[in-house]
């Protein structure tokens, strides 16, 4: 960051390398700070269970007595007044009270588990429902008391109902994020073979729910290490990709929960190379494409659910490899990925401003090695639409300085035009990062266009940097761009 550094930036060395360096040590923050940012969170597959739409079906609170005697209505009678009961339990078990009340019950789990591995179908569909009301709880000690049932719901993911395979998915996703003790016994038992068959299913809900419980377990604090090497060794990756590729096969609720899981497993910095190898940055590249086209098309698109993770997976990749790699990996035009790019951030401007940021970290990646890229966005005059999202980002700056920095033709592109006059106006700003990056890209223009320095002067530049003179952040580069410019 700005405000770490103490060094001089000499008013006549070029330093372009210790520039570069600063926003290298300034990204590596923000990236952090990006991997570090979690998707934690359950679902609860209530209005599955068609009864719940009723009316008269609020349910109550249980007390110690009522659970024991429905469990024990559970295990005998005819099936009906058997699946009756487990279906009041559920009911009951929406409360925590309840929940907590069940599992301090002596035998209870045991006997749910008795039911969940029953020869009878509706029953087993009843006691996994009753499970996933307990795994959605928010205290750790009910996910704790369901380890006995885990191993079953892991073996029952082979089972021939979709509808089942999906609820032990969540229920599944629910305890996996919740609880180690959880992880580590599913771990050995074999859930990413079990995981990767999954993800071969026709079925949409299944694959959906196989997304959520993946994302889960990928975002576990032990998962570079423990759990995303067996991910990349299995067939996951290669099915993961697929399913993201754009084409009337593309399912946008399976596709949104894969492209977190990527983003997940490219966060980890396991072996990210090898997701290259697989075709990640040509598939991504493509949906990035595919997205732009569907925003121009219709204006309630669904679009930002997708466009989050896909652009953080894009923008990561890219820090990966050099870019004459990562070009050849795409197989795409550098203009039509940087077209695609702005047509999305037009759509974020009016539509969705939160992912404003997104975008920008992405353009930021791919002009930072490229000098191609940085051609595309000269060459197809985005640098005027660009100054119009500085309000929004400084990540703006950053990319300027990307361009700039590839030497005198870039430079001589970025003149003459709007950047000047931008940069005199955030001059006049009192965010000092905005403020030292400005410095920074007025010293390279500066540098390879010396003739900016004369317009610089005649539009009061020296007395918009005196404004900036005593701030001791600042004051360092203010006084070199003065003197560059004194003796330019």
């Amino acid at each position: 960051m700005w405000s770490r550094r103490q060094g001089r930036l000499r008013p006549v060395v070029c330093g372009v390398e210790e520039l570069r360096r600063r926003r290298r040590e300034r990204e590596a923050v923000l990236r952090k700070a990006r991997r570090e940012q979690q998707l934690v969170s359950k679902r609860l597959l209530r209005d599955d269970a068609p009864e719940e739409a009723g009316e008269g079906c609020v349910s109550a609170i249980l007390g110690e007595t009522e659970v024991q005697q429905l469990l024990r209505q559970a295990q005998r009678g005819t099936e009906e007044k058997r699946e009756r009961a487990l279906v009041s339990l559920r009911r009951g078990l929406q409360h925590p009270e309840t929940q907590q009340t069940f599992i301090q019950l002596e035998g209870s789990m045991r006997t749910l588990v008795g039911l969940l591995t029953s020869n009878q179908a509706q029953l087993q569909l009843e006691a996994a429902r009753c499970l996933h009301e307990l795994s959605h709880s928010e205290q750790s000690t009910v996910a704790e008391a369901c380890l006995p049932a885990t191993s079953y719901l892991l073996t029952y993911l082979s089972s021939h109902s979709s509808d089942f395979i999906e609820l032990c998915l969540y229920t599944l996703g629910n305890l996996i994020v919740e609880s180690e003790a959880v992880r580590r016994q599913l771990l050995p038992q074999g859930i990413v073979p079990a995981l990767a068959a999954c993800i071969q299913s026709p079925h949409v809900a299944v694959l959906e729910a196989l997304g959520f419980a993946l994302s889960q377990l990928l975002q576990a604090k032990e998962a570079p290490e423990k759990i995303i090497p067996s991910i990349l060794a299995s067939t996951l990756p290669q099915h993961m990709l697929q399913l993201l590729q754009p084409g009337p096969k593309l399912n946008p609720g399976v596709a949104v929960e894969f492209a977190w899981c990527l983003h997940y497993i490219i966060c980890s910095q396991v072996s990210n190379s090898l997701l290259i190898v697989h075709g990640a940055l040509s598939t991504l590249g493509l949906l990035l494409l595919d997205m732009a086209e569907a925003v121009q098309r219709t204006e309630d698109t669904g679009l930002e659910l997708l466009a989050c993770p896909v652009l953080r997976c894009v923008s990561n990749l890219l820090t990966e490899a050099e870019m004459e790699t990562v070009g050849g990996q795409m197989q795409l035009r550098d203009e039509r990925v940087v077209a695609a790019l702005f047509i999305l951030l037009q759509f974020f401007f009016q539509k969705q401003p939160s992912l404003l940021p997104e975008g920008l970290w992405l353009l930021n990646n791919l002009t930072a090695n490229s000098p191609s890229f940085c051609t595309s966005l000269l060459s197809l005059d985005l640098i005027e639409p660009l100054l119009q999202l500085l309000p929004v980002s400084n990540v703006v700056l950053t990319v300027l300085c990307n361009v700039a920095e590839k030497g005198p033709a870039y430079c001589q592109r970025l003149w003459p035009g709007p950047l000047l006059p931008a940069l005199l106006q955030t001059l006049l700003f009192s965010d000092t990062e905005v403020v030292g990056q400005s410095l920074e890209l007025l010293h390279l223009l500066f540098l390879y266009q010396p003739e900016a320095v004369q317009v610089f002067l005649q539009q009061s530049g020296l007395q918009a940097l005196e404004k900036h003179h005593e701030e001791a952040q600042l004051q360092d580069r203010v006084y070199a761009l003065q003197q560059t410019a004194l003796q330019g």
